[in-house]
């Protein structure tokens, strides 16, 4: 028995084609009367993660705010850490000291906040006053006569030896000169030396008597000679400890002051008594100016190894991060989070044509500026940094900050570098992208779950309600005070929170892209400048929003263009068999339009295979493909129990030279494909969009106002005739928000919009005949390709 045809679909009305909101229930005239909104719109989940994220303490409890780009990720993300770090403690100072036992291994000192600076301040008064208490201890009486005692001692030490030695000389006939060229020692003449001639004369057994004394003298001589840089040595180390103790006399009353005021700190006492001592090794060094002679000691300079500019860097204190004057936590945010932008960086001068570091050219990075606080990054911008995304991870784990050349690190430098020591890490990180970010590193990097264990997942979109709509209306008023806008009056507030749900895509949500939001507003404002009128009105919003769109649809109208012209080929009147106007959308930035696209389809005996092109010469995208695929499910499933399916057919996107995804023309490529093989014509005044299941419901597809939009800009510009419209899934009513001259049209009985839940119900609509003779026609079509592939 045959089914009863279904009842006929008739066109929606207009007011299901786009929600208005009444601003005669707004309580306003203008937002000026309005209060400002406290809190954040429709974002209760990713407020409550972020709440728990920062106030998790515990390692590994580091959060990732994702959502799309322009619902105020950083703003809502700012504002929340601002609420918590206010509650925390100033962290401490930190700064980079010399290390006296390990020079290339600087030492990190922690002092309490603000007194970083000081202490540094503290340091180079410190070596300043050495530079003249030290000089000045030495200009006193007291130490000329300890040094001339100390160097009188060791002359006549001298001269007591080479007296002595003469003496026994000159007893046995020998004498010991002093001569120009030195000591002499040589036979005795009276009270000189001995002629050669004279000695020559003498008897033999006494000359070499006397030759015998004169070796054993000279022996004599050269132990004392040999002897005296001994003595010289013991008289220099008195000399050095005469210095030694007058530095520490000068240096033990201004270290005192230290010592007292940083008593508290070991670390800060450790290094004072390093200092103390190094200062004794280096006293000369405070004895002469920059470019003063070296200083003498017995008529020989004091060599040093280092100049005194050298020497008094090592007392240098480079400070690292100082919170001097700050209250809270601190809150860090790294635009351009580089791996030395991050952990820091030890920074090199030439010198000689050879590159040379030290310990106060060591520069904080935003981990260090953060510590004890919070850091933003932009997950997008650590990843595409070459090393930045390890070096966080390393830092995070290990919980310390260690600052090493990325040159050091990849070997190409080969220049001595420093190995600092590394900065405890305490820091919450906040790493703010979008969500394909989150599922891809949680997916492929190990690492990242057990980092990152709070996601704050902001929403782009809110539930629209008379109480939302009067939210979002402080919301607007908030934003324009913030912004130095003009008030905007009720029926402004009124089209602009229409144009954000039209934003949502969705007649019953509300967008929550603030950027999208604040720019409308500073356009809006903008015109009404151009206007001379004190406040924004609806005008100006409408303005506004044409204006967006006239900067943004050249290619849009261009399409159009060739389309009246000719050039691209689509039917808005007539009907055809085989052949169906789709519809697609085209997103340009941020801007998106739809565009009649012509499908057709050809069949033939075959052997069940329904032939993708657009997937054959690789245009067409997976989902398109799958999209596809169903229609042979829905064919076997509907008209192949029994026998088999020998059909063959071929599907096209006419004239398209692009990609081709998504499922939305699957209901328009079934149409067709049933068309061709009914041989029933099909409506061109008609366009069709909707995804199609096996069982042939018409399922929900996206970007719905354009492409009726864009099938209307066709149709208009060719002339409205009453018998043009578009066919639509059932379930995309709610997604309605047309705009102003579509609605128009309806409401005149010019243009028309169909919803439909079914594929019956639009082939009805595109044939005008009933769903089963259709059905009958297509599987009587199928039942003579079977009988004709088993003869």
């Amino acid at each position: 028995m045959a089914l009863p045809d279904r009842p006929p679909v008739t066109p929606l009305p207009p007011e299901r084609l786009y929600r208005r909101c009444d601003a005669g229930k707004f309580e306003f005239r203008t937002t000026a009367e309005l209060e400002d909104l406290a809190g954040f719109l429709g974002q209760e989940r990713a407020l409550g993660a972020l709440e728990f994220g920062v106030g998790m303490r515990r390692e590994g409890y580091h959060v990732f705010a994702m959502g799309p780009q322009g619902v105020g990720r950083h703003t809502i993300v700012r504002r929340q850490l601002a609420g918590e770090a206010v509650k925390l403690a100033v962290p401490s100072d930190w700064c980079y000291v010399f290390n006296f036992k390990e020079p290339h291994k600087p030492r990190a000192l922690e002092l309490p906040a603000g007194q970083a600076v000081a202490f540094r301040a503290s340091m180079q008064r410190l070596v300043e006053d050495l530079r003249v208490a030290v000089p000045a201890a030495f200009e006193t009486e007291e130490y000329r006569n300890r040094a001339k005692q100390i160097e009188s001692e060791f002359e006549r030490r001298q001269e007591k030896a080479f007296n002595e030695l003469a003496e026994r000389a000159r007893a046995e006939g020998i004498v010991v000169l002093r001569t120009p060229t030195g000591l002499a020692v040589g036979p005795a003449a009276g009270e000189g030396v001995m002629e050669t001639e004279e000695f020559a004369k003498l008897p033999p057994k006494t000359r070499d008597k006397l030759q015998a004394v004169v070796v054993r003298f000279q022996d004599q001589l050269e132990h004392l000679l040999h002897d005296m840089p001994k003595a010289r040595r013991e008289t220099l180390n008195r000399m050095r400890e005469l210095n030694r103790e007058l530095t520490r006399r000068a240096l033990n009353g201004l270290l005192e002051e230290l010592r007292v005021e940083y008593g508290e700190l070991p670390q800060v006492r450790q290094y004072l008594a390093e200092a103390q001592e190094d200062m004794l090794e280096h006293g000369e060094a405070f004895r002469q100016s920059k470019d003063s002679e070296p200083q003498m000691l017995m008529g020989f300079p004091l060599l040093q190894r280092e100049s005194p500019e050298a020497i008094f860097r090592r007392y240098a204190v480079n400070v690292l991060i100082d919170h001097a004057g700050e209250n809270g936590a601190p809150i860090v945010y790294e635009d351009k989070p580089s791996h030395d932008a991050l952990v820091g960086r030890i920074e090199h001068q030439s010198q000689m044509g050879t590159l040379v570091t030290d310990f106060t050219m060591i520069k904080a990075g935003a981990l260090h500026r953060a510590n004890g606080g919070y850091l933003i990054l932009d997950a997008l911008k650590v990843l595409t940094e070459p090393f930045a995304w390890d070096a966080l991870k390393r830092a995070l784990r290990s919980r310390e900050i260690r600052t090493q050349s990325l040159g050091q690190e990849l070997s190409l430098i080969s220049t001595v570098s420093l190995e600092p020591q590394p900065v405890p890490l305490d820091v919450k990180v906040v790493l703010v992208g979008p969500r394909q970010f989150y599922y891809l590193l949680h997916a492929y990097d190990p690492d990242f779950p057990e980092l990152f264990k709070v996601v704050a997942d902001f929403d782009e979109e809110m539930t629209r309600s008379t109480n939302a709509d009067h939210v979002y209306a402080r919301l607007i008023a908030t934003l324009a005070r913030k912004e130095g806008l003009r008030a905007l009056q009720c029926e402004a507030v009124a089209r602009v929170i229409e144009q954000q749900s039209r934003a949502a895509a969705d007649a019953e949500k509300l967008s929550a892209n603030m950027q999208s939001l604040v720019d409308l507003v500073r356009e809006a404002d903008y015109w009404a400048a151009r206007a001379g009128r004190e406040v924004i009105t609806a005008d100006d919003v409408v303005q506004a929003i044409d204006a967006q769109v006239a900067r943004n649809d050249r290619l849009r109208e261009k399409l159009l263009e060739e389309t009246l012209r000719g050039t691209l080929l689509i039917d808005t009147a007539g009907e055809r068999v085989g052949q169906v106007n789709g519809l697609a959308v085209t997103q340009l930035g941020r801007f998106a339009f739809g565009a009649p696209h012509r499908i057709t389809a050809r069949v033939r005996l075959g052997s069940g295979r329904v032939v993708d092109i657009e997937r054959e010469a690789e245009l067409g995208g997976p989902i398109h493909s799958k999209g596809v695929m169903i229609l042979s499910g829905y064919l076997a499933g509907r008209y192949a129990h029994s026998k088999p399916l020998a059909l063959a057919a071929t599907l096209v996107f006419e004239q398209s030279y692009g990609g081709v995804e998504g499922d939305s023309a699957s209901s328009a490529e079934l149409y067709a494909l049933l068309s061709a093989l009914a041989d029933a014509p099909l409506k061109q005044s008609l366009a069709v969009t909707g995804s199609v299941n096996q069982h042939g419901d018409v399922q929900a597809i996206g970007g719905v106002n354009e492409k009726i939009e864009g099938f209307f800009d066709l149709c208009r510009s060719r002339g409205l005739r009453g018998d043009q419209g578009v066919i639509i899934p059932q379930s995309n009513v709610k997604n309605l928000m047309l705009r102003s001259d579509v609605v128009a049209a309806v409401a005149q009985g010019s243009f028309r919009i169909y919803a439909v839940s079914s594929i019956d119900e639009g082939i009805a609509l595109l044939t005008g005949l009933a769903a089963p003779r259709v059905h009958a026609r297509v599987e009587q079509r199928l039942a003579d390709y079977a009988e004709r592939a088993r003869a």
